[in-house]
């Protein structure tokens, strides 16, 4: 049967995103190797690496050792030819302030300016996303980037977001004053010299794994992204899987206790009341008296031995395997990754955990079940919508549900 002009294309964009991802990972290769890896004919690869040489993407970088006759030319990936910016509201208790993270990354994701400015200084999401774009306006002077080599910007939302629309429906966890909910980003557009990309901060958290980090050959898992909520990214058949109506992974609200702690989204007992990272300093000033000023404090009081913090932390511990035993119980994921503020416990957070679940858990034995800690731990989510913009032109896989 003929191919349609549509479907031709199709394939031509096809093999020249999998070639350009082959020579970002391996960073320079000849022709004859592309092919090679590829299981592409030497003429397609010559065409593919024609255009990639045309849109600045790579060059020609000499020739190597001959296998025998004419030595081939070396063709380079060029990871400073495209950036992207990506822009994280953070909302967790690593610190004791509450920041704006903006980045900016190239073809590699390898971060080559960042800044941060506290929002509960603003007084209107405005006012954010006018901060914003001075910061990326400076970034760019600084490392002296053209706008034109930027392809996009995206947030990271912890919330409910619809990205087609552009749309952050619910954000409970960010302080009503600044007027996020139901926040159209479309409307920022004149802002920004680039394409606008919106996600929800557990699903980019997920999308970075995928590609680059602990998830990567990955075609089940859950990225469980616990901050000041708690939220899933889920990767099914290897995509992410957003659900009907784009609220899958909104388990920080599923119900684990029947004490009547009303929760920010005016729901109670939910299990971000008992298992987000605000867990650890509510309940220590509960029962200490002291009010701890973020995250970081707790934990050094947890590790110099202190009995309070141990009690709090025994308890969050058994809190956190209820709702990831709901999880495992639910998905019967492959892997399941432990990430945002939270994973910066590192092993004295995973080795227990790990032993919990298994204990609690009679339909999960030890070996059908990964779990791991991530590998950009607070990074993940503004890594992932950093990424998004090159997502047409480096990612053939990894594509939304």
């Amino acid at each position: 049967m003929e191919k349609t002009g549509a479907s031709v294309q199709s394939i031509r964009d096809s093999n020249q995103k999998k070639i350009l991802a082959l020579l970002r990972e391996k960073r320079e290769l000849s022709k004859q190797e592309i092919a090679e890896q590829t299981s592409l004919s030497i003429p397609t690869v010559t065409m593919n690496v024609s255009r990639l040489l045309e849109l600045g993407l790579a060059e020609e970088a000499g020739v190597s050792a001959s296998r025998g006759g004419r030595k081939p030319m070396i063709i380079r990936f060029l990871p400073d030819s495209r950036y992207a910016v990506g822009v994280d509201f953070s909302s967790n208790h690593l610190t004791s302030s509450n920041l704006i993270r903006v980045i900016l990354v190239n073809l590699a994701a390898e971060i080559k300016a960042e800044s941060a400015f506290e929002y509960q200084k603003l007084s209107s999401v405005g006012q954010i996303i006018a901060r914003v774009k001075k910061a990326v306006e400076k970034m760019l002077a600084d490392q002296r980037i053209p706008r034109r080599l930027v392809m996009g910007i995206g947030f990271s939302l912890p919330g409910t977001v619809n990205e087609r629309k552009l749309l952050l429906e619910q954000a409970p966890n960010l302080p009503p004053d600044l007027g996020m909910n139901a926040l159209d980003f479309s409307k920022f557009r004149s802002l920004f010299p680039f394409p606008i990309f919106i996600e929800n901060e557990a699903n980019a958290a997920a999308y970075a794994e995928l590609l680059l980090g602990a998830a990567r050959g990955k075609r089940s898992l859950v990225f469980l992204s616990i901050n000041r909520g708690i939220g899933a990214g889920i990767i099914v058949g290897g995509r992410v899987f957003k659900g009907n109506n784009k609220r899958a992974g909104t388990v920080g609200h599923i119900t684990i206790e029947s004490q009547g702690i009303r929760c920010t989204c005016g729901r109670r007992d939910c299990w971000e009341i008992y298992a987000a990272s605000g867990a650890l300093i509510r309940n220590y000033r509960r029962i200490s008296g002291t009010r701890l000023k973020d995250t970081q404090q707790f934990r050094s009081l947890l590790e110099s031995g202190d009995a309070v913090a141990a009690e709090v932390w025994e308890t969050y511990l058994e809190h956190l395997t209820v709702g990831i035993n709901n999880i495992i119980l639910s998905l019967d994921p492959h892997s399941l990754i432990l990430g945002g503020e939270i994973s910066s416990f590192g092993d004295r957070l995973l080795e227990p955990l790990r032993s919990r679940v298994l204990a609690q858990n009679p339909f999960c034995a030890s070996d059908d079940l990964e779990i791991v800690l991530s590998r950009f731990k607070e990074d993940a989510s503004i890594l992932g919508v950093a990424l998004l913009p090159f997502h047409g032109l480096l990612y053939k896989g990894a594509k939304v549900i």
